[in-house]
């Protein structure tokens, strides 16, 4: 999982200049052009992936010549904001959803047409539209699903969890697995904001009102939510002290056979896959409806460029083509948005975990991030804040949502 915040520069003015840079027509079909591409998804191994993808879309393109510059990604946040601030940032470039309301907001990102939108899963699709104007596409994703210890469910006596459980079913199991005295927990669900925004909407309510103004998530199906999830503690799962909340404590208990559930994301399954033990994942249980959590990287089309209908045709070649497809799956490299079944039949069949169909069921029902224009990273941090106070006793829940509101809410503009 990638998270990030746009900071620095004062973005109002970044899209002035990036404005300023707009280009009525578009070179492609002039002659020869060449667009620019930076990104951070491809750093760190896939670089040779990237380069096969812009082969093939400049073997089809013989007109369009596309220049790649990969960043790390610590430091594409920056490097974006500057080459917005001078007008020099290319024609495409990566986003993440949580930055996408900003850039939309403030006139960066160019409106793209879309050739075949049925090639997308529409639940992605629909992430990056605004007034059902599409501004970027969905070059990849990840969701966070139930991993589960096998071996201690059988110990127990109990079934494997399914796409049918909710939240009373997971607690029932978790209390009948965790053994204080053999250091074995049921279940670890970290509190934070990506947490407490999933489970509110698999409880049915809303983190943000209709047009976000202002937080929603004071409200009695809120409360029910952080009381879900800050409750854990110290019950089936571990507490602050015993390590919760610290960098990789889950993942590690899981591996070490102590833990019988665990909720994280489908990037852990390298880490894990040599275990000594069964294991498998399932849908997350919802309450009132499932939501599971997506991240999802994009791509835009700078509202400066001077070739938009060029880098247009390549930010749908990036993030739909069968070779973009084929060359994800064959690298495990992240999974590509798309809608065909069929074309990612090889990623079912890659081994464990056995059920990765968890993984597209997932998507049937989503719980995207709630984006502010002004004020993400803030919003993020309190809410984490706020439920950790929670957790470790020094606020009840009631006090740590109605802090929670009052705070967000000053820094979002509500």
């Amino acid at each position: 999982m990638r998270t990030t915040a746009l900071t620095g520069l004062g973005i109002a003015a970044v899209a002035a200049l990036a404005l300023s840079g707009c280009a009525a027509g578009d070179a492609a079909g002039d002659g020869p052009v060449t667009i620019t591409y930076t990104n951070f998804i491809s750093n760190d191994g896939n670089e040779e992936n990237l380069q096969t993808i812009v082969d093939a879309f400049e073997q089809d393109n013989p007109d369009i010549t596309v220049e790649v510059t990969t960043l790390p990604y610590a430091d594409y946040g920056t490097a974006l904001q500057t080459d917005l601030a001078a007008g020099t940032v290319s024609d495409v470039f990566d986003i993440e959803y949580a930055n996408y309301a900003q850039y939309q907001a403030n006139g960066v990102l160019a409106e793209l047409p879309v050739e075949n939108p049925d090639a997308y899963r529409p639940s992605l699709l629909e992430a990056y539209q605004t007034d059902g104007t599409q501004y970027a596409l969905p070059s990849s994703f990840s969701t966070v699903v139930l991993y589960y210890n096998a071996d201690l469910f059988d110990a127990a006596g109990l079934e494997y969890p399914t796409s049918d459980w909710t939240w009373s079913d997971e607690q029932a199991a978790a209390e009948k697995l965790t053994d204080a005295a053999a250091g074995v927990w049921g279940d670890h669900q970290p509190v934070s904001f990506y947490e407490f925004y999933k489970t509110l909407a698999q409880n049915g309510g809303e983190f943000l009102n209709e047009d976000g103004t202002e937080v929603a998530f004071n409200s009695p199906e809120g409360i029910e939510a952080a009381q879900w999830l800050v409750g854990k503690s110290g019950t089936v799962m571990p507490t602050i002290e015993q390590g919760q909340g610290t960098p990789d404590f889950d993942t590690n208990l899981f591996k070490d056979g102590k833990l019988a559930m665990l909720h994280t994301g489908i990037w852990v399954f390298g880490s894990v896959a040599d275990v000594p033990f069964n294991w498998d994942i399932a849908v997350e249980p919802g309450n009132t409806e499932q939501a599971s959590a997506v991240f999802s990287n994009a791509v835009g089309v700078s509202s400066g460029s001077k070739h938009p209908e060029a880098a247009a045709k390549f930010a749908e070649f990036l993030t739909s083509s069968d070779v973009m497809v084929q060359t994800r799956l064959d690298a495990g490299w992240e999974l590509p948005p798309i809608s065909d079944e069929a074309a990612l039949a090889t990623y079912l069949e890659k081994g464990d975990p056995a059920n990765r169909q968890a993984v597209f069921d997932s998507l049937d029902g989503i719980a995207l991030p709630p984006v502010v224009a002004e004020g993400q990273q803030e919003m993020q941090d309190i809410m984490t804040e706020e439920l950790v106070e929670s957790q470790s006793g020094r606020k009840s829940v009631e006090e740590a949502l109605a802090s929670a509101e009052e705070r967000i809410n000053a820094v979002i503009g509500g």
